[in-house]
């Protein structure tokens, strides 16, 4: 199979920013609290009536003027999310349409906050096999449409963005390795009651909150730690990887108390660990793109250095992928 990597990146924020103060005029809470517990000092909220697919718009083309590719020149596209504009049509379509990515073909990837790694490892094999050139492949999520304002527990953490990269083969570099895992048993303890087929919408699930995130945060906060650690020491172990060699880690921004553990566990120092969390909140499908975005505009990662990339989110999802980045 073909070497294949990311060639390119891309991330969108709303202009709209929400800080820790502001928070306080309308929940019990408290700059000092938020911070202490998550690590969060600031995050981004989208207008009202725009969707996931219109806030990865401004992403794609960035990314495209980057690559200097016309948007006929996608032949996939692979739309990470949790909050797609509707149930159906898939966002990948609207955003086919919206980007005029008329080559394209594709369909939307659903892992709480692992979608976008999953997608990732579904555009590498796609590429990898010859069924498509090329991936872009997105993390958009509008997390205040299904976030409780008057929930402080969840109310703090979340923040809207999108991010994307493009997957391509590659001469050099690229994909090294990967691991993925689900446990269906954690199901009980980050998810959304209502909305689904199961439960489906109501009067009375409104009234109830039930299309809102509900998260057991303890359970949710172990379990995170644990699984994205072992999940990176495989990779580097079965690839003779120290951590010592490693550029930088990008981890699901969920929690800085969480990305700070596993920082530990894997000993690497903070300069080796990404955080955007304290600027931009916990995006779910986002946070890996957005983070990957910076890094490469910074300076912070260039061609040659071995990226560590792994999330946790709701199933319970999570994972691990190591890549020698190739641009």
């Amino acid at each position: 199979m073909r070497k294949v990597g990311i060639t390119a990146t891309g991330s969108c924020f709303p202009e709209k920013i929400v800080t820790n103060m502001d928070l306080e005029k309308v929940l019990d809470t408290s700059d000092e609290w938020i911070k202490t517990r998550t690590g969060i000092a600031q995050r981004h909220y989208i207008e009202k009536g725009k969707g996931s697919a219109d806030l990865a718009l401004p992403a794609v083309r960035a990314l495209l003027e980057k690559r200097g590719m016309d948007p006929e020149d996608i032949q996939m596209v692979l739309f990470a999310t949790v909050t797609p504009d509707t149930v159906f049509p898939a966002s990948s379509a609207r955003i086919q349409e919206m980007a005029g990515l008329s080559n394209a073909w594709g369909f939307d990837v659903s892992a709480a906050c692992s979608s976008f790694l999953y997608a990732l490892a579904t555009a590498n094999k796609f590429v990898q096999t010859g069924m498509a050139k090329n991936c872009l492949v997105i993390g958009s999520d509008v997390m205040t449409s299904i976030m409780n304002p008057e929930d402080r527990t969840t109310a703090v953490l979340f923040g809207d963005a999108a991010g994307c990269a493009l997957v391509e083969p590659v001469e050099s570099g690229g994909l090294i390795d990967e691991f993925y895992r689900v446990d269906g048993s954690g199901a009980a303890f980050l998810y959304m009651p209502a909305g689904g087929s199961r439960k489906p919408a109501s009067m009375e699930t409104v009234k109830n909150k039930e299309h809102f995130i509900h998260q057991h945060g303890s359970d949710v906060f172990k379990r995170a730690v644990t699984e994205m650690s072992a999940a990176c020491l495989k990779v580097l172990e079965r690839n003779n990887v120290s951590s010592s060699d490693i550029k930088l880690l990008v981890p699901h921004q969920a929690n800085k108390r969480i990305i700070d553990f596993v920082g530990k566990k894997l000993r690497l120092s903070n300069e080796q660990v990404m955080i955007n969390i304290d600027r931009r909140g916990n995006t779910t499908s986002a946070t890996l793109p957005t983070c990957l975005d910076e890094a490469c505009q910074n300076g912070t990662l260039v061609k040659g250095d071995l990226v560590l990339i792994t999330a946790f989110g709701a199933g319970f999802s999570w994972g691990a992928s190591l890549y020698r980045w190739s641009y």
